[in-house]
């Protein structure tokens, strides 16, 4: 039965792996005629030229139930994308840095509620934007109620907008500054540009409102400063290492950096690999240079199997292999809303799925997800004991309602 399963899945021909599924899917409370609508609808998804190739990873109880690759890495030389390769994640970085905060905060570092400027000076007399001229990008601006706490730089409520990818204001501000999106940046260091970030206004006051930002670039200085070393470092040490997420990096070994994945764009209705450079004149191919410059909020590359390791962490309540990376209850405040009433409720690193929100998506209330710029997805849920991952690399995609259809696949094939 296995074997049959497999050859039916060869034979699509934009397959280059799937997973021996069938009795395992069963085992695990899916449907294998049901999930068959995922694979239908991704490849329907490239015959529309919406990507050329995505790779999909689905575990349930712990065991990986699907894993497939589609299509395409390289579209015009027909190179099949593999189920290893690496792909740009970009904000999917946050919730990384958010796990390496709070194993700091668990050695008391830091509390939450702690102003930013009990670590970083700049951040003291905080301002607000009040008006901006775009004809020459001046502005200006009052005090600001309160500075920002680690808390609000965990939930986005701090203020901080974001560079090259923000509002209009906040994007000639931050360029005139030199302060940069964190995709792509790779000259200079983080502790420099987030002291000039202290000196730069806020959008709102700190905790009014979910303004998606900077924060966790912010962030990820303070790891360095908690931890004693650059990011790049802490993040090997304390959770790449123990975590076995050995092909996730700032910037990949040359080794590695043939299973990059290129960009794409949709142009006039194709699909067109982007050799230009992108947002804030970065070169698609960052990942592959040396670099001192580590974004806490969108740096890392990775692949679907070590982020799904990352996230299976929070669902096993903090251990890998019978270690305790982050304690139990760390892990119930990280997953617990942390902004209120709030449109867009946050934890501490993720969105979750709450009273608020969970008429939106069939995810149980307590599921956490997020995304990345280029077309990644990701959710656990907690409930399902489910984790699921997507990944293809498209720049400005116009189709990214395709997480949406994923994360309804998913849940339409469970059947326990």
């Amino acid at each position: 039965m296995k074997k049959a399963i497999l050859l039916i899945l060869l034979a699509t021909g934009l397959a280059s792996r799937a997973q021996p599924i069938g009795k395992d899917l069963v085992a695990e409370g899916m449907s294998l005629e049901r999930l068959a609508r995922l694979d239908d609808r991704i490849q329907q998804a490239m015959k529309d030229k919406w990507f050329p190739g995505a790779v999909v990873l689905i575990i349930r109880n712990n065991q990986v139930v699907y894993e497939k690759a589609y299509g395409y890495s390289d579209l015009e030389k027909k190179v099949p994308l593999r189920h290893d390769d690496i792909f740009r994640i970009a904000s999917q970085t946050k919730a990384i840095t958010s796990l390496a905060a709070m194993m700091l905060y668990e050695e008391g570092k830091f509390q939450l509620d702690d102003p930013v400027s009990r670590y970083i000076p700049e951040f003291n007399n905080m301002k607000v934007l009040a008006t901006f001229d775009q004809a020459d990008s001046s502005y200006t601006t009052r005090p600001a109620k309160s500075t920002p706490t680690i808390r609000q730089l965990l939930t986005h409520t701090s203020g901080i907008e974001y560079a090259a990818i923000g509002s209009m204001p906040f994007n000639a501000i931050y360029a005139k500054a030199g302060i940069p999106s964190g995709i792509g940046n790779h000259t200079g260091l983080l502790e420099n540009k987030m002291k000039i970030l202290g000196g730069l206004p806020l959008e709102h006051d700190p905790g009014e409102a979910f303004t998606y930002g900077l924060s966790l670039d912010l962030l990820g200085y303070l790891v360095e400063i908690w931890g004693g070393k650059p990011l790049a470092e802490f993040f090997q040490e304390r959770i790449f290492g123990p975590l076995e997420m050995n092909d996730t990096y700032f910037y990949l070994p040359k080794g590695k950096q043939a299973r990059l994945v290129p960009i794409y764009e949709e142009v006039g209705g194709q699909l067109e690999k982007v050799a230009r450079p992108i947002y804030d004149n970065v070169d698609p191919s960052y990942p592959t240079l040396a670099g001192t410059y580590f974004s806490g909020g969108a740096g890392l590359s990775s692949t679907v199997q070590d982020y799904a390791r990352f996230l299976q962490l929070f669902l096993n309540h903090g251990q890998y292999k019978g270690k305790q990376l982050i304690g139990r209850k760390t892990i119930e405040m990280m997953l617990t809303n942390q902004t209120g009433a709030l449109p867009t409720q946050f934890g501490l690193g993720f969105q979750l799925e709450t009273p608020v929100n969970d008429y939106l998506s069939p995810a149980s209330l307590g599921s956490f997800s997020w995304g990345g710029a280029f077309n990644t997805n990701y959710w656990a849920d907690p409930k399902e004991n489910l984790v699921a991952v997507f990944y293809s690399q498209i720049y400005k995609s116009h189709h990214r309602e395709i997480g949406g259809l994923f994360k309804t696949l998913v849940y339409q094939a469970i059947v326990d």
